[in-house]
C-alpha cells in the first residue's frame, strides 16, 4: 500500500497546477517559512513599527548557502510604492542572512536560517505594506512573504453578526466596524482613507475598496448588508506530530519508511452534512515544535512525510482540492494538492513537514479560480474566526499609504 501511495504521490508532483500562477517561485528545497512578531502566542506578520519580528526558514540541502533579503514598500493595493529604498529604510535594502545553524541529531539534514528586524543593517522609516524577497547567491528567488507595519493613530472596533442575509442566515457572519480619528485630520475620508477586512489573517479573502458609509463627527461608520460577509466555514482540522515516533494529535500512527518517519493521519471525512461541533483551534496558524530532545526545536525538530487522506462523497468534478493553512501561505501550492486515489477511492496527498502542530483545512478552487471553504466541510455561523480591519491613510498630496490603525474581532461571541 505504501509502494503505491508514494508511486501517486511522484505522480502528482509531476502534474502542473494552474492555480498556482498567482503565487511567487518558491525553492522547493526551502520549509518552513516562519515570518512573525517575537512576541508569545503572535502568529501573523503585522507589526506596530519598531516591534521585534523574525524571518526563518529551512533549507533542505543543507550546505549553507548564502540567502539575502530584499524589503519593498507597497501600497494599499500591493502595487510597489514608488518611493526609493532611502525613503522607506534606514540602511540597507537588501543585506546578506549571517545568522544560520545546521540541524542536530535529524534524520533529514538542513540548514536553519533566520534574521531578525529592525537590526543594525536595517531599519524602517515608514508604516505600510511591505514584501521581502529572499534569493540565493545565484539569484534565484527561494520565496516572498508579504508583512504589514502601522502605528496607531486611530482606533477601529469590530463586531461580528450573523448574516443580514436571510439566506445566509446560518452559514456567513456579518462584520460590521467604525474608525475614530480624534487626532489625525482627514479632509475627504472616502477618498483618503482605505481599509482591508480580512477573516484568518489570509489576503486571498481579504475584502478592499469598502467606503465608508455614515459619518458621525471623527468617527466613520462601515455598516454593510452584503459586502461584509463571510463565509464563516468550519473550525480548522489540526494534528500534532511533536513525537517523531509516536502517534498523537490526529495521527493513526507512524510508520519507518526509508530515509524519514512517514506519519499516517486518520482519515478526514467530509462535515458539510454534520451538524457544528466546537473544536478550538489557532485558525489556521502553526507552532513548530518537538519532545524527541534538545531545548532548540528550530535546529531539533526533525521532518517526516505526512498522509493526509479525505473521504469525501461531494460532487467536486472541476474543482481541484488543497490542504491549506497559514503553513504554506495560504498559497494553493501543487505540493498540497490533494489526488483521488482510485484503489482507496479517497483524495490523499503526502506532505514533507517539520514537526509541530498544525492548523489545515480543505479548500476548493474551480476553473474561474474561485475558492471555497466550505464545499468539503460546510460553514456555520457559530465558528470561530479571527477578523482584522486595517486602516490606510493617504492625505492629498501624499506620495504612499500609511497604516495608521488596526483592529480586532473574534466571533467567539457572535451577535444576533
Amino acid at each position: 500500500m505504501i509502494k503505491k501511495i508514494v508511486f501517486l504521490f511522484a505522480l502528482f508532483l509531476s502534474t502542473f497546477s494552474s492555480a498556482q500562477l498567482a503565487y511567487p517561485p518558491q525553492a522547493n528545497h526551502v520549509k518552513s517559512v516562519v515570518l512573525r512578531p517575537l512576541a508569545p502566542n503572535r502568529y501573523v506578520p503585522i507589526m506596530r513599527m519598531g516591534e521585534k519580528f523574525e524571518l526563518s526558514f529551512d533549507d533542505l540541502e543543507a550546505d549553507q548557502k548564502e540567502y539575502y533579503y530584499k524589503i519593498e514598500h507597497y501600497d494599499f493595493d500591493w502595487n510597489p510604492s514608488g518611493l526609493s529604498d532611502r525613503e522607506y529604510l534606514i540602511g540597507y535594502q537588501t543585506d546578506r542572512i549571517r545568522n544560520y545553524e545546521n540541524s542536530f541529531n535529524t534524520l533529514q539534514f538542513y540548514t536553519h536560517y533566520k534574521v531578525t528586524f529592525p537590526n543594525n543593517e536595517t531599519k524602517f522609516r515608514l508604516t505600510g505594506n511591505y514584501k521581502i524577497t529572499v534569493y540565493d547567491e545565484f539569484d534565484q528567488i527561494a520565496f516572498v512573504r508579504k508583512f504589514v507595519l502601522y502605528e496607531q493613530k486611530v482606533s477601529a472596533g469590530i463586531e461580528i453578526r450573523r448574516s443580514r442575509d436571510l439566506s445566509a442566515y446560518d452559514t456567513k457572519q456579518y462584520v460590521e466596524f467604525d474608525i475614530k480619528y480624534p487626532n489625525v485630520i482627514i479632509n475627504n475620508p472616502s477618498e483618503e482613507v482605505k481599509v482591508v477586512l480580512m477573516q484568518n489573517n489570509d489576503w486571498n479573502t481579504a475584502m478592499t475598496h469598502l467606503k465608508p458609509q455614515y459619518y458621525r463627527g471623527q468617527q466613520l461608520i462601515y455598516k454593510y448588508v452584503n459586502e461584509t460577509n463571510f463565509w464563516a466555514g468550519n473550525e480548522f482540522r489540526y494534528f500534532d506530530s511533536k513525537g517523531v515516533r509516536d502517534a498523537n494529535i490526529e495521527i493513526a500512527r507512524v510508520d519507518s519508511g526509508p530515509n524519514l518517519y512517514h506519519t499516517i493521519l486518520f482519515t478526514d471525512e467530509e462535515r458539510i452534512d454534520l451538524p457544528y461541533s466546537l473544536n478550538p483551534d489557532i485558525n489556521g496558524n502553526f507552532v513548530i515544535r518537538t519532545i524527541d530532545g534538545g531545548q532548540n526545536p528550530d535546529l531539533d525538530a526533525d521532518y517526516t512525510w505526512v498522509f493526509f487522506s479525505l473521504q469525501s462523497l461531494e460532487d467536486l468534478r472541476g474543482k481541484q482540492i488543497y490542504i491549506n493553512g497559514a503553513y504554506n501561505n495560504w498559497e494553493a501550492r501543487e505540493e498540497f494538492e490533494m489526488k483521488m486515489n482510485p484503489d482507496t477511492g479517497k483524495y490523499e496527498a503526502i506532505v514533507l513537514m517539520k514537526q509541530g502542530f498544525y492548523n489545515y483545512q480543505y479548500i476548493t478552487i474551480d476553473k474561474d479560480g474561485n475558492r471555497s471553504n466550505h464545499d468539503i466541510d460546510g460553514s456555520f455561523h457559530l465558528t470561530e474566526n479571527d477578523y482584522t480591519v486595517l486602516v490606510y491613510y493617504r492625505p492629498f498630496g501624499a506620495r504612499y499609504d500609511q497604516v495608521v490603525g488596526i483592529g480586532y474581532g473574534k466571533s467567539d461571541r457572535i451577535l444576533n
